[in-house]
């Protein structure tokens, strides 16, 4: 009897918890927002400026200064089809549209599906995509040209490729029929760990390995990031590693054959922000397609 009390009084809890993680992301501010991006880089940043992965020689700061303002141009993109993503949501919930409103389920069921939803449609799905349409992969070569890949580079997107990630994002938020606070819990969490797993740290393999069951671990996105093919293509997850080792998309290189950049790029461009702009407009870089 005394253990059926505690089981009650353990879900009642887990129950309020998740409530208020509904109301919370449900209103998010946007400060809140910009907190959660800023501390998972400073965060990031301390740790692998402690135990780095590799050891890179280049001046850190310099380095970042491009990779942030390929985040600044994201975060304004995003706010521009925000609108967009919220009239969705509203949409959807109006009229009862979308994967996650065919039927009934208890809410963690509910927020794990919404979860592993939209991060098919709204990461995987476009990442793949990007590396099988030539026009697409041009821009994505931006993130790829970075050749000391560390928290910062998480967000460097050129602003082409944060146009191509905000439709699939309205995209997945329609499929799904996922409520706004569903939508800014996932790219929460997509924020901190994609700054984690792109974070030049140094795991346990134990660890690492353990992780890459589920998540997307630091090891196993850094293969995504090696200069040639078929590392390059494959690991395309963003949270979940489900969805790489259920369509044969896993690679599992020994991160220390890794070697960032691209084959077709020369090396000495990817601290050089107008060149990188231009990536995608020049008909002379090559594409392997």
């Amino acid at each position: 009897m005394q253990g059926f009390f505690i089981f009650r009084k353990l879900f009642a809890q887990t129950v309020a918890m998740l409530d208020n993680i509904v109301h919370y992301f449900d209103h998010i501010p946007s400060l809140h927002r910009a907190l959660i991006l800023a501390g998972g880089i400073s965060f990031f940043w301390l740790v692998e400026t402690a135990d780095p992965l590799f050891r890179f020689q280049y001046h850190k700061w310099k380095h970042a200064g491009i990779n942030l303002f390929f985040t600044a141009t994201t975060i304004v993109i995003n706010f521009l089809f925000a609108v967009l993503i919220v009239k969705t949501s509203d949409w959807a919930l109006a009229h009862h549209f979308g994967l996650l409103q065919l039927v009934v389920m208890p809410l963690w069921v509910y927020l794990l599906a919404g979860l592993l939803l939209l991060d098919l449609v709204g990461a995987y799905l476009v990442h793949y995509i990007e590396h099988k349409i030539k026009w697409m992969w041009k821009f994505h070569m931006v993130h790829h040209a970075d050749t000391h890949v560390d928290t910062t580079t998480a967000n460097r997107h050129h602003p082409g490729e944060s146009v191509f990630r905000a439709v699939f994002t309205i995209l997945g938020v329609f499929v799904c029929g996922a409520p706004i606070w569903l939508v800014m819990l996932y790219q929460s969490l997509s924020v901190v760990l994609t700054q984690f797993n792109h974070a030049n740290i140094r795991l346990p393999l134990w660890l690492d390995h353990f992780l890459a069951w589920f998540i997307v671990s630091p090891n196993m996105h850094k293969v995504h990031h090696h200069y040639m093919r078929p590392q390059t293509d494959s690991n395309y997850g963003n949270i979940f590693s489900f969805w790489d080792r259920l369509f044969g998309t896993y690679n599992a290189t020994p991160v220390e054959q890794v070697h960032y950049g691209l084959d077709v790029l020369d090396d000495t461009t990817d601290e050089k922000l107008a060149y990188q702009l231009k990536v995608p407009f020049d008909g002379k870089i090559k594409t392997d397609y």
